[in-house]
């Protein structure tokens, strides 16, 4: 039988002990944009198809367009994250700044007429959505950088 009192071993005199340490601390790094890369994903899917969840794809030809654009944008910058995870933290200024386009979108791509309610919120909603994750992705950055392990 074993004795189920004793302790295990203290490992800090292991010759790898170092070497361990410092492998765990940057799998756990490594994890930090788990739940940004998944809302980034589903942010820019949701920008690309609004106008057909929204129905202003027939009416506003130029915002059904720049929706598509930057939702495939934001959803390649979510599967970069997901794939790349450290290497692309440094774009995360991108989502942000797409965000602010999403948001003023309605009022600079529509010529011809004025956006809806609908198109108006849709795409504020979108946009605030991007800036926030964005933000989150550089302050993540600027984190990892601040303890030494950004690149």
């Amino acid at each position: 039988m074993s004795d189920l009192g004793h302790r295990a071993p203290d490992i800090t005199g292991h010759p790898d002990a170092a070497e361990m340490r410092e492998r765990y601390a940057q799998v756990l790094e490594g994890t930090r944009a788990v739940a940004v890369d998944g809302l980034m994903l589903l942010t820019g899917l949701y920008a690309a198809i609004s106008p057909w969840v929204v129905h202003f794809h027939g009416s506003n030809a130029e915002l059904s367009a720049n929706n598509l654009i930057i939702g495939i944008a934001l959803a390649v910058f979510g599967l970069g994250l997901a794939t790349m995870g450290e290497r692309i933290f440094r774009l995360g200024w991108t989502c942000t700044a797409l965000g602010v386009w999403m948001i003023i979108s309605p009022w600079v791509v529509t010529v011809d007429h004025s956006p809806t309610r609908g198109m108006i919120w849709n795409n504020v909603l979108i946009g605030a959505i991007a800036c926030a994750l964005g933000l989150a992705v550089s302050g993540m950055m600027m984190l990892g950088a601040r303890r030494g392990t950004g690149k």
